[in-house]
């Protein structure tokens, strides 16, 4: 478990299945535990047990199963609330209260924003708290979701909401994929620097057996290439090497078919 420092509480970060993360967000003075996305009840429970807590709720971003794997023994154990989006409140295990986007969210002393960002499942939310976005299958470390359900407007609209906010903004998303996305975004973005030297510092850290999860929004706007239609000078070239419009959602749709296909 790994553990980060933010303004009025703490992250913990726990390694679950063969690439998943797991957040506890950590409220000491009001006694706030939550999880975002309980993979597994038992990585949760065990460490619930170590820091002598009760887990109080369940945040969950999207409904597949290795998002809320947990959530009905945690719910069993603990008698912890189950959060989740209000328009996909079917799919939510053992949901409890529904959340929308423009509604914040208060849990002990904390305030929340829900920012609805469908496109990986018609479902998809992020809890955002300070400068942590807890952002599930939607934004990588130098990646993005697949489109599951949605379109590529409608995910290319999600991560525009979500690259809005500050450099700093520290982004916990739910897998390990850090290291394969860099090696497709060299290939598309080979020039880039920024990403050459971020190559070398996530290889250090998965030989390190260290985590490349939280980065911050500012790294993934210089080297996340579904960030980088943003970016006028790759737009430009990346639209004259394909053939495609000078146009961000036509950039992101064939960056996303790629990749889905390499």
């Amino acid at each position: 478990m790994w553990s980060y420092e933010h303004s009025g509480f703490t992250v913990h970060q726990i390694p679950a299945l063969s690439d998943n993360y797991i957040y506890l967000i950590d409220e000491a003075e009001s006694g706030l535990l939550a999880v975002v996305d309980p993979a597994t009840c038992e990585d949760v429970a065990a460490t619930c047990k170590r820091m002598d807590r009760k887990l109080t709720h369940i945040l969950n971003t999207h409904h597949h199963w290795d998002h809320t794997g947990g959530n009905i023994e945690l719910k069993q154990r603990f008698d912890c609330k189950i959060v989740g989006a209000a328009h996909d409140e079917a799919r939510i295990p053992g949901i409890d209260k529904y959340v929308h986007e423009g509604e914040p969210l208060t849990l002990g002393g904390l305030t929340f924003d829900i920012l609805d960002v469908r496109g990986h499942t018609r479902g998809h939310i992020a809890y955002l708290l300070g400068d942590a976005l807890f952002c599930g299958d939607v934004l990588f470390g130098a990646g993005c979701g697949r489109l599951f359900e949605g379109t590529p407007r409608q995910m290319w609209n999600s991560l525009n909401k979500i690259i809005q906010l500050p450099d700093l903004t520290r982004i916990y998303c739910a897998h390990e994929y850090t290291e394969s996305n860099l090696a497709f975004a060299l290939e598309v973005d080979p020039g880039n620097v920024a990403l050459q030297e971020r190559i070398q510092d996530v290889q250090w850290r998965r030989a390190n057996k260290l985590p490349t999860i939280p980065g911050t929004l500012a790294e993934e706007r210089a080297t996340n290439p579904f960030l980088r239609p943003l970016d006028e000078a790759f737009r430009q070239a990346y639209a004259a090497k394909h053939g495609l419009a000078d146009d961000p959602v036509a950039m992101f749709t064939h960056l996303r078919a790629a990749k889905d296909g390499w």
